[in-house]
């Protein structure tokens, strides 16, 4: 998508959006809409309103493949909210280059963001020539396999410890009437299960050397290969997982109905809503329980261009509300992500976010996907495991070539 050649036209013409009574509602565009999303992001919310300004929520349901392009298109079609979500990496690159986006480099500097934003590579992903144009706000890692202690209680198996324990307790769930592997059909859910299986099965290295150096003799090798056998196993464990949703898929595991669920420690929100305790009514394992790293991926707030100079204003106060200690502390602990913070007090951790706390600290760390490749390609091989968990007739040799092709032309 080329965002440059509109940029000019759409210079003099942006507008905001009708309806907006009060020069301070700021209208935040978000897909956060399960029940520990909206949770956390009634924290931001909270926080905003308190300096006498007005959170006006623009969530769009859907998850982020549904709401990027919605998003996209007001941001370029003259009509922005006035901040809005994207993930960490190259999602709104286009859209900086273009022009449309502000730059936030002089708050940056006045907030001293670079003394406390860890790890530094958040920031680094939020700057362009020298000049940052996001605030992160949470450090979300995929790495996690979710496991119902109800499940393999009536199972009558022990909770697995790692990934190989939970395939061998396949069997056993199924005869107990329970899916052994909860996953929703949408595309970014199969391939993020499969991103995840790559480094606990293949290693750190082979994961960079593929989705970072591009390496097509990596990607099409043994140790890759591997993967793809681990993906298999994952797509007939979760042949009768017949939800749509992430969510639908976690609750899937809360109740029981499921032995486990692949996926990023959001999970943790929709866990601590149903009031459910980690390490006794779940149990959580970063790495699958195999190569215990973090993924520093989450979520970065970009604020389009206005005209309006109170609501540029306001604009400012959201940025610095987002990094307060106070409101990273409380947006974190509900989302069930890490605080971008370095400095602030997490005591109230519960089990399985001090695990990652204590990854984290180690350094044990990789970049998501989507921090390395573009989102083009990103949809390209969420397109793959889309089909590859959906047709069980495609082998695992044909699934990775089509796989190396796509590394291939990736940027």
């Amino acid at each position: 998508m080329n965002f440059r050649l509109m940029a000019a036209a759409l210079a003099a013409s942006v507008v905001l959006p009708l309806g907006v009574a009060n020069a301070t509602d700021l209208e935040v565009t978000h897909w956060w809409t399960s029940g520990g999303e909206a949770a956390a992001v009634k924290e931001f919310a909270k926080a905003f309103d308190a300096t006498g300004n007005h959170w006006v929520d623009g969530a769009i349901a859907g998850a982020g493949d549904t709401a990027r392009p919605i998003m996209v298109s007001r941001i370029t079609g003259g009509d922005p909210m006035a901040a809005t979500q994207f993930n960490h990496g190259r999602q709104a690159e286009e859209l900086v280059q273009a022009g449309l986006m502000r730059d936030l480099t002089d708050l940056a500097q006045k907030e001293h963001w670079a003394d406390f934003i860890r790890p530094a590579s958040l920031l680094t992903e939020c700057t362009l020539d020298g000049k940052v144009y996001c605030i992160p706000v949470n450090i979300h890692s995929w790495q996690w396999l979710w496991l119902s202690n109800a499940a393999f209680a009536k199972a009558g198996v022990p909770v697995p410890k790692n990934w190989d324990e939970f395939v061998a307790a396949g069997p056993a769930l199924e005869k107990a009437g329970i899916i052994p592997l909860a996953v929703g059909k949408q595309s970014w859910q199969t391939s993020g299960a499969f991103n995840v299986l790559m480094p606990a099965i293949a290693g750190k290295d082979i994961y960079l050397k593929v989705y970072k150096d591009r390496d097509t003799t990596v990607a099409g090798g043994p140790e890759v290969a591997k993967v793809f056998k681990a993906a298999d196993d994952a797509r007939k464990m979760s042949a009768k997982s017949n939800v749509q949703d992430w969510n639908q898929a976690t609750n899937l595991v809360i109740t029981g109905q499921a032995g486990g669920q692949i996926m990023g420690d959001w999970a943790q929100g929709e866990f601590q809503v149903a009031g459910q305790v980690a390490g006794k009514d779940y149990t959580c394992l970063p790495g699958l329980g195999v190569n215990a790293l973090i993924s520093t991926g989450g979520d970065s707030f970009y604020f389009p261009k206005l005209t309006d100079p109170e609501k540029s204003k306001a604009q400012e106060v959201l940025a610095s509300v987002m990094l307060a200690p106070a409101t990273q502390v409380a947006f974190n602990l509900k989302k069930g992500s890490v605080p971008v913070r370095g400095d602030v007090d997490l005591t109230a951790a519960n089990d399985c976010m001090k695990k990652g706390l204590d990854i984290l600290a180690k350094g044990n760390i990789i970049p998501e996907t989507n921090q390395m490749m573009t989102e083009d390609t990103n949809t390209q091989i969420n397109d793959l495991f889309a089909e590859f968990f959906a047709t069980p007739s495609m082998t695992t040799e044909d699934a990775q070539k089509r796989f190396v092709s796509i590394i291939a032309s990736a940027k």
